[in-house]
């Protein structure tokens, strides 16, 4: 199970790789911050966002726009709101 998760977050690693620096370097802080504490449904949840559009996406974590109603739940609110959180100064 444990390989299955390394497997898992190298594949989400790679999929958050973005056309968008400024979507980079956000998600690049939220995994590095949060990564080993992942479950399941919110790796899930982390592929649904990285499914979006780039600039929707970006959109999104620089708060000029909201989740949409059938978007919204708590996991992923969560995760937004994290990766809203995390400010450029932190970014290596």
């Amino acid at each position: 199970m444990i390989e299955f998760k390394k497997i898992s977050m190298a594949k989400l690693r790679w999929n958050a790789r973005r056309g968008l620096l400024e979507s980079d370097l956000i998600i690049k802080q939220y995994l590095d911050t949060y990564e080993n504490q992942l479950t399941d449904l919110e790796i899930e949840a982390l592929n649904y966002l990285l499914s979006m559009e780039d600039n929707d996406l970006l959109d999104l974590l620089l708060s000029r726009t909201k989740l949409n109603n059938n978007l919204e739940n708590p996991i992923l609110k969560s995760i937004v709101k994290k990766m809203q959180d995390i400010k450029f100064s932190n970014i290596n």
